[in-house]
C-alpha cells in the first residue's frame, strides 16, 4: 500500500514539473504480475452479463452515492466535489436478486458500493459450513481486497434483493491514477483504512467460532 501512494505521490510531483506522463497500468496488469492465468480472471463485464446487470442512471447514482458517504466515517474524508469527480470512473448498475456478483475463490478485477438494497455475504469454511459473515447496508463496499492487492475472492457477495450498485475496475482505476492521481490517492487511503477495519471484525468473528 505504501509502495501506491508513492508512487501516486510521484506522479503528482511530474506533474507540477510538467514532465510527460505515461498511462499508468498498475492495476490492470496486477493479476499477471501475480501470475494469475488470465482465463481465470473474472472481469465485471462478464459478470454483469451473467447476472443480467442493467444501467443505472449515474448522476442519480452519484448523488445517492454523496449522501450514503456522508454518513461513512471514513469515506465522509472524501467531500461532494471529489465523490461527483469519481462518477466518471464507476459503472452504475442494478442487479436482480439471488445473484452472485462476487464469488468466493475467484479473482475479479472491480470492487461493488452497494447503494440501494441488501447483499449478504458468505463465505464457505474448509470443513463445509457456509458461514454468513454480513448482510450489507446501502454505502457498504464489496471486493476492494482483491482490486488493492489482486487476490483471491475471500467471500461470496450475493443479492437478496434488487440491488442498485457502483462498480469500479482496475482499468478504472488505472485511468484515475493518470487523470486525477490525487483522487485516486484520497481514495485508496479510506479504502486500505476500511478494509483493516473489516478485517480486523472479520478475524474476531472467526475466532470466536473456534
Amino acid at each position: 500500500m505504501k509502495g501506491i501512494l508513492g508512487l501516486l505521490r510521484q506522479r503528482s510531483q511530474s506533474e507540477r514539473t510538467g514532465e510527460e506522463q505515461l498511462d499508468s497500468v498498475m492495476f490492470t496488469t496486477a493479476f499477471a504480475d501475480q501470475g494469475v492465468d488470465p482465463s481465470l480472471l473474472v472481469p465485471w463485464e462478464a459478470r454483469a452479463i451473467e447476472v443480467g446487470a442493467k444501467k443505472l442512471n449515474a448522476e442519480r447514482a452519484t448523488k445517492v452515492l454523496q449522501t450514503l458517504w456522508a454518513k461513512d466515517k471514513y469515506m465522509s474524508h472524501l467531500d461532494d466535489h471529489a465523490i461527483h469527480s469519481l462518477q466518471m470512473f464507476f459503472e452504475f448498475a442494478i442487479v436482480p436478486a439471488n445473484r452472485d456478483i462476487i464469488r468466493q475463490d475467484e479473482y475479479g478485477n472491480f470492487m461493488v458500493v452497494l447503494l440501494n438494497g441488501n447483499i449478504a455475504v458468505d463465505r464457505l469454511q474448509p470443513w463445509g459450513e457456509r458461514m454468513r459473515l454480513a448482510e450489507t447496508r446501502p454505502g457498504d463496499i464489496l471486493g476492494e481486497m482483491s482490486l488493492l492487492d489482486s487476490g483471491i475472492r475471500f467471500s461470496a457477495c450475493t443479492t437478496i434483493t434488487d440491488c442498485e450498485v457502483a462498480i469500479l475496475s482496475t482499468e478504472a482505476m488505472d485511468q484515475m491514477m493518470t487523470a486525477d492521481p490525487s483522487l485516486a490517492a484520497r481514495l485508496i487511503a479510506v479504502l486500505a483504512r476500511k478494509l483493516s477495519l473489516r478485517l480486523r471484525v472479520v478475524s474476531a468473528r472467526l475466532s470466536d467460532r473456534k
